[in-house]
């Protein structure tokens, strides 16, 4: 799926990762492969930005850690993201459900 069909959902799709646990950037990265079915392959030059604006935006906290030698910054969910999250849903749910009277089969 295209980049910019996620634009304006990207944080909703981040947060929702965030919130089954702490995953490094690149874990967020397959898991939003896997949820998506594969319909969601973001490059990294997408995802880190957007995980560093959360991160200043005080919605998901990263902890940097040592792994096999390398050093890897995990995310995990704030409290403030949870709530950012239950809008980003509320929001979500408003908007698909217009689309969805626009888009959806003639009466």
């Amino acid at each position: 799926m295209a980049t910019d069909r996620v634009k304006g959902h990207l944080d909703g799709l981040l947060l929702a990762v965030l919130e089954t646990g702490p995953a490094h950037g690149y874990a967020v990265i397959e898991a939003l492969q896997q949820r998506s079915g594969g319909t969601l392959d973001l490059p990294t030059g997408t995802v880190y930005p957007a995980l560093r604006r959360l991160e200043d935006a005080g919605w998901i906290k990263g902890v940097w850690s040592d792994v096999g030698g390398r050093r890897r910054r995990t995310y995990s969910l704030t409290a403030g993201g949870r709530r950012a999250l239950a809008a980003e849903r509320r929001a979500w749910s408003a908007f698909s459900g217009s689309i969805g009277k626009v888009l959806g089969e003639p009466s």
